[in-house]
């Protein structure tokens, strides 16, 4: 396939990208691009050139396949490229429609005209991989747009549709209809008018204000950026195109996109852009199995979890129906769901309209039998066996063939849950996380006999919903939730040895995490890892007891619902308030168990529960649980505040060094009451430590 086209339409010579599927401005179009911008500049039979892309992009910017190879600055580097365009002789519009984004759109800047379709998206996003566009981007826009909506754009890296810009400089005509007929008239009148070619890069900015506002843009981002350097490298070049001449703005430009592109934030930032792509493939499930027809969704329970799990659907125009056994329940359920909604449309998040369409799409039945229609559907009920096994059974009876059955367990034995029905091929985890409809997150579980078509299909809705969706094989609370028992396992051990609630939530949420384990929990509730923890001593007697916990527990304290957990609450607030009876149970599980407290650093916090997530998600990819490592940083960047800056807990430890995190672990192990058995490194992890290797 030829990677640009060239047509000759009235003398114009019209180059059209060719790189489905968003014309990712790849080495081979690069090259396409020179060899026909040539080829129209040798032919005097050509007036003008016209660049344009296909209806769902003009170009989506570098070609992600190229991430990371050679072949991503390889010469004609995009520089080159926008350098010939700028330098041709003879007019170069970009037709623009659709995506215009990233090296797109400093394509386009070097354009010497730019025609756009009014719903063009527009944007420089390269911010959100945590570097800054690196082909001019920071030097052309500001020239043609102004610094104010120039910094906007590059600092938040968020689409703008063309039509907002239309007051710029950036588009000589906003069109609507037929693009490369309007683009190809443009040309052609501004070659008969002798319109002078204009060159962003000639243009002075005229700003009386400039230097107040930069300096109130640095001060801004400086406090909203944080942990990235990436927003305020963004200030300082478009700075530079505001105090520098041309080509040495381009250097500054350039020289702190090298810096970025090394930086361990850049990093995690593109490791999560290529992490969410490759959790979407599943490698004995080909890209074109059939799915199956999704168009009405039930679900069962209407509690919290439930009215959540609705939304995601009823937002994506998908009809749900709800079931429940009583009539207030279900009734609580609706407001519940009405309730959200109408919260949007006070923060302006959502239209009236669109809060009716909603709501229209939403049924709701008391009855079995009301959902036996649907096309998949979701149990949301209390999280044990029991209840999971009258669902499914009941489920086997009504619900029509080729019917997909999901359940929101986080934890138990998908295979067992499946053997409830005589249809396992249509029997799928769907784990949601809390809240549902805002909780970017979705494991899928495959059980053993779940078909592949099923598995394509619940992907694929996935995305319609706007879930970030990873395949776990069937364990103990899958991926997430077995990795987060060991975290929690030495939160508590801290705890017995010295460290408090609020020293160990308040060194974790200092590294990055956004909430420690203790808050988590109170948020969460604690009598759910309560149930779990009492159903994993009855299966195995020998486990070790979590006496604080439980005692907790014991006496009522389930966090804020009740008012009390690891923390007191106050009547209508959040805020998580030391109590000195949790102090007081704490001191007694210590002395019970013969233990001295002793100080303990905030660094031996976050090793200890870091690197205990690292140790168990490497015995996850070791039995096959996760496809990848870069999946397990997924399910912990999107459902468990994992920082982002960090890039999941599998990247963190490669960005340590794997023989560092290994000598770590043997050193735990060795102190003065350690347990060696908790803390003996994972077979993989010693041995990609000894090869130099890394997991992904």
């Amino acid at each position: 396939m030829e990677s640009a086209l060239y047509e000759i339409d009235r003398g114009v010579a019209v180059i059209s990208l060719n790189n489905p599927p968003v014309n990712g401005l790849g080495l081979a179009l690069r090259r396409a691009l020179i060899a026909l911008l040539e080829q129209a500049g040798a032919d005097d039979a050509v007036k003008a050139v016209v660049l344009i892309g296909s209806d769902r992009a003009f170009s989506g910017g570098a070609d992600v396949k190229e991430f990371g190879t050679p072949k991503s600055g390889q010469e004609p580097n995009l520089l080159t490229v926008i350098r010939a365009v700028e330098s041709s002789a003879k007019p170069v519009v970009a037709a623009i429609g659709g995506a215009c984004m990233g090296g797109g759109l400093e394509l386009a800047l070097g354009c010497h005209f730019r025609v756009a379709l009014p719903d063009a998206q527009i944007a420089l996003p390269e911010v959100k991989l945590g570097i800054l566009p690196g082909a001019g981007g920071t030097q052309r826009l500001p020239r043609l747009v102004g610094l104010d909506t120039a910094l906007n754009m590059i600092v938040s890296g968020n689409v703008v549709p063309a039509l907002q810009l239309k007051q710029t400089a950036l588009f000589d005509a906003i069109v609507d209809g037929d693009l490369r007929a309007a683009t190809v008239d443009f040309a052609l009148q501004a070659v008969a008018q002798k319109r002078p070619l204009k060159r962003a890069r000639d243009v002075r900015i005229q700003d009386p204000y400039g230097e107040a506002y930069l300096q109130f843009a640095r001060n801004t981002v400086a406090a909203a950026a944080r942990h990235f350097p990436a927003p305020l490298k963004c200030v300082e070049a478009v700075a530079a195109a505001y105090t520098k001449p041309f080509d040495e703005g381009m250097k500054i430009e350039r020289e702190a996109f090298l810096w970025l592109m090394n930086t361990p934030e850049s990093r995690a930032l593109r490791h999560a852009f290529l992490g969410e792509r490759a959790a979407a493939k599943i490698p004995d499930v080909p890209s074109d199995t059939p799915l199956r027809k999704v168009e009405r969704v039930s679900v069962i329970g209407a509690g919290t979890m439930g009215a959540g799990i609705a939304m995601n659907f009823l937002n994506a125009g998908i009809p749900v129906v709800l079931l429940e056994m009583k009539q207030e329940a279900l009734d609580r359920g609706v407001a519940t769901i009405r309730k959200n909604y109408e919260n949007s449309l006070k923060k302006g998040k959502l239209t009236q309209d669109k809060l009716d369409k909603r709501m229209a799409l939403l049924e709701t039945t008391l009855s079995y039998a009301g959902i036996g229609g649907t096309d998949l559907v979701i149990e949301a009920v209390f999280e044990d066996m029991g209840v999971k096994e009258q669902v499914f059974r009941q489920l086997d009876e009504v619900m029509k063939p080729g019917a997909i059955l999901a359940s929101n367990t986080s934890t138990l034995d998908m295979n067992r849950i499946a053997s409830f029905t005589r249809r396992p091929q249509d029997v799928v985890g769907l784990h949601f996380f809390s809240p549902a409809n805002v909780m970017k997150l979705l494991e899928v579980v495959r059980a053993d006999q779940t078909a592949k078509d099923v598995l394509a299909t619940v992907m694929q809705l996935a995305k319609k919903i706007k879930k970030v969706a990873v395949v776990s094989g069937v364990c103990d609370g899958f991926i997430g939730n077995r990795m987060l028992k060991f975290y929690r396992n030495q939160a508590n051990e801290l705890l017995e040895e010295g460290a408090s609630p609020l020293q160990i939530d308040r060194a974790l949420e200092k590294w990055g995490m956004a909430m420690g384990p203790f808050r988590m929990g109170d948020l969460a509730g604690l009598d759910i890892g309560w149930s779990i923890r009492k159903r994993l001593y009855a299966e195995n007697p020998a486990m070790k007891r979590s006496l604080i916990a439980d005692r907790l527990c014991e006496l009522g304290r389930f966090g804020q619902k009740t008012g009390k957990g690891w923390y007191r609450y106050e009547a209508g607030k959040r805020d998580a308030l030391p109590d000195a009876e949790v102090d007081e149970i704490i001191a007694a599980a210590r002395a019970e168990a013969g233990i001295e407290a002793r100080k303990v650093s905030d660094d031996e916090i976050v090793e200890r529960c870091i690197f205990a997530l690292v140790n168990e998600g490497a015995r996850i990819l070791e039995e096959g649980i996760a496809q990848r490592a870069s999946d397990i940083d997924m399910v912990y960047l999107h459902g468990y505040g994992f920082p982002a800056h960090r890039g999941g807990p599998m990247l963190y430890a490669e960005t340590l060094g794997l023989a560092n995190v290994v000598e770590k672990m043997r050193r735990f192990a060795g102190q003065p009451g350690g347990d060696a058995a908790f803390w003996a490194p994972a077979p993989s992890l010693v041995c990609l430590a000894k090869s130099g290797e890394s997991f992904n």
